[in-house]
């Protein structure tokens, strides 16, 4: 793999590392799949697409974030107040989010942003180098690692926490776990569609379509962290989100330097998934084949000794 290959698998890491900490919320916190993520994060990347050019690159992440944050409140409001399934009503909200989403983008399936000013092209002109973007990549995930680490620790985010854990619990204990859902929903998908801001004036341009397979990204990310660091410290947990993002973007930078189809980049990131969540089941699988084994051979010398 090439230094500019290893740089660039670097810096996808580490903006879908944001897209990887939002789902972490519901997906660990919560227990939840939430599919919206395949619609706020591309809500993101258009509603900032829009005002980049503008020439406001700022202010069309920040403006990403709150309509992420109201695209989460939508998905939370159908779970907690229409009663409706949980995967399902992610899936209404991605679904009618692609409409949205044109609507932003003013009807057009994309929006290039050549020639057009972001904190991107700021930061070369400042720092300079070819590795510009990690350096503010990395302040931004800082930032956002910092915030979520200390939110996680107060009164709200500690009721977050239990309302993943046991529901039933938190509403006998008088916590309004609606309230607390709608809180979480709106933080996941605001910082689901702060990655896809950043990926869009990455990438200078924004598409309809950028957002298909997410989940899955995400949930490799997340699995992936997860089998490298066990423990159940919110801070390590979410410092493993962060490495699995990378770790997920190198084998793909990896496979990119083989003859390997670029089409099938959707199958192996299904399989690196299923791969990672069979992992823990297989090893204890042989674990316990491994103990009958011992068992029976231990039988097997008791009975020999009797004879």
């Amino acid at each position: 793999m090439s230094i500019r290959a290893f740089i660039g698998a670097i810096e996808l890491g580490l903006v879908y590392s944001l897209l990887a900490f939002g789902t972490f919320i519901s997906f660990r916190i919560l227990r939840v799949a939430d599919l919206t993520v395949d619609g706020s994060f591309v809500l993101g990347a258009a509603v900032c697409a829009v005002f980049t050019a503008m020439g406001m690159p700022l202010a069309g992440i920040g403006v990403a974030i709150l309509a992420g944050a109201l695209a989460g409140l939508i998905t939370a409001f159908l779970q907690t107040k229409m009663g409706i399934q949980p995967i399902l009503a992610g899936i209404l909200t991605m679904t009618g989010l692609y409409s949205i989403n044109l609507m932003v983008m003013g009807g057009k399936a994309n929006i290039p942003l050549l020639n057009q000013s972001n904190i991107f092209t700021y930061a070369e002109s400042i720092i300079g180098g070819s590795a510009y973007k990690v350096f503010v990549l990395t302040g931004i995930i800082s930032i956002v690692f910092i915030l979520l680490n200390w939110f996680f620790r107060t009164q709200l985010g500690l009721s977050i926490r239990a309302t993943g854990d046991n529901e039933d619990m938190c509403r006998a204990s008088s916590i309004n776990t609606d309230s607390v859902k709608m809180v979480a929903f709106a933080i996941s998908n605001s910082i689901v569609s702060l990655s896809g801001a950043l990926v869009a004036q990455m990438q200078q341009s924004a598409d309809v379509n950028m957002g298909s397979g997410m989940v899955v990204i995400s949930f490799a990310s997340i699995i992936i962290g997860g089998v490298i660091i066990k423990n159940k410290n919110i801070t390590l947990s979410l410092l493993s989100v962060i490495i699995g993002s990378l770790i997920y973007r190198l084998i793909i930078a990896l496979i990119l330097t083989t003859n390997f189809p670029p089409s099938y980049l959707k199958l192996i990131s299904a399989l690196v998934v299923i791969t990672a969540l069979s992992l823990p089941n297989v090893s204890k699988r042989m674990e316990i084949y491994r103990v009958r084994r011992r068992r029976n051979n231990v039988k097997y010398k008791i009975s020999e000794q009797n004879f």
